[in-house]
């Protein structure tokens, strides 16, 4: 198995990002593609040589952060995401992984990949830390506007994730909305509610915001509008915390003595928030194994985006989730075609 690393990508690319692929490939043993101007990837790879688990495929082109993401996978055919698609539609490579453009990287593997038939839309699933590990939540930000069939393939798809990679037995799997009762939501929702309720899966009803933080549902379906805002509020939140409590601590000799002590479990706590630490959201619905990295990740991140991407690969998520569309939610009881025409 060889992984497709978009060595460009991101704010700190291409020396984290390499940096990022010799962590991967020196801890788990894998097999690296870098995808970017051979020169540039060279200079930070230093005194190691190219060899068994780490080889460049030379791309010239960037799809930069601010470009258009559909008019630059078209013109730039040998940016390094569409390099990297490439090699995993061709079978050169097994998964790809990118910290660029986001647009960018779904357009390149929508185009490259197509989508596994039965899926309308693909959805982006990010993982935020609760109070007894972490929380599924898609989409994130792939899709602004959905139907309800929509939300009942992410439903599937997230369990599927759930299960197979992550590795929780019968994840529970949860509606976002403005309330409990089932009566609660928008007509999207409400529609939602009762396909998702018929799928077969761990379907625990509608769930509220702050659900996702305290444990009680591993996978949150919403739209990829509410899913980014959720997202992004959770990422500001943290920020906002630590700094406040920086500034607590800073205002007295007695806390500054406590922080000392407090040190370890400090520390453990800045891990559990930190996005590094869960590398990289799956583009859950294309053709392929597509990870999608935060745009200012470090080499960290980087690092735990492949591990992800390698799981995936070694746990068969693609085949489940093309079994599932294709036969098994119909079988027990959803017919996602009758959905969609329903919507």
């Amino acid at each position: 198995m060889k992984i497709a690393v978009d060595a460009m990508g991101g704010d700190f690319g291409p020396g984290e990002i390499v940096k990022g692929a010799l962590l991967a490939a020196k801890e788990f043993k894998q097999a690296i593609i870098l995808v970017g101007d051979e020169i540039q990837v060279r200079a930070k790879l230093g005194s190691f040589a190219p060899g068994d688990l780490v080889s460049i495929v030379h791309a010239p082109e960037v799809i930069q952060m601010g470009e258009h993401p559909a008019v630059g996978v078209r013109r730039k055919k040998n940016s390094s995401i569409v390099r990297a698609t490439q090699l995993v539609k061709e079978g050169e490579a097994s998964a790809l992984v990118s910290a660029g453009n986001t647009g960018a990287a779904m357009a390149s593997a929508l185009l490259g990949l197509g989508r596994i038939k039965g899926i309308d839309r693909p959805a982006i699933a990010g993982l935020l830390p609760n109070e007894k590990g972490f929380t599924v939540v898609l989409d994130i930000g792939a899709n602004v506007d959905c139907k309800s069939h929509n939300l009942l393939q992410f439903g599937v798809m997230g369990y599927l994730y759930a299960k197979k990679v992550l590795g929780i037995g019968e994840p529970r799997v949860g509606l976002l909305s403005n309330g409990e009762e089932e009566t609660k939501g928008n007509e999207v929702t409400l529609s939602a509610h009762r396909l998702l309720a018929a799928a077969g899966i761990n379907f625990i009803g509608n769930v509220e915001g702050r659900d996702i933080y305290c444990g009680s549902v591993d996978v949150v379906v919403c739209d990829g509008f509410i899913g980014n805002i959720v997202l992004k509020a959770g990422e500001g939140m943290a920020r906002a915390f630590s700094k406040m409590m920086k500034e607590e601590i800073t205002k007295s000799w007695l806390a500054k003595m406590g922080t000392v002590m407090a040190e370890p479990a400090l520390r453990m706590f800045q891990r559990r928030v930190d996005y590094a630490e869960y590398g990289g959201a799956p583009l859950l619905g294309v053709d392929g194994i597509s990870i999608i990295c935060h745009g200012s990740s470090t080499a960290r991140a980087v690092k735990n985006g492949i591990r992800v991407a390698k799981e995936s690969v070694e746990k068969g998520l693609l085949g489940s989730i093309r079994e599932s569309v294709s036969g098994s939610v119909q079988k027990k009881g959803v017919d996602v075609n009758l959905a969609r025409r329903i919507d």
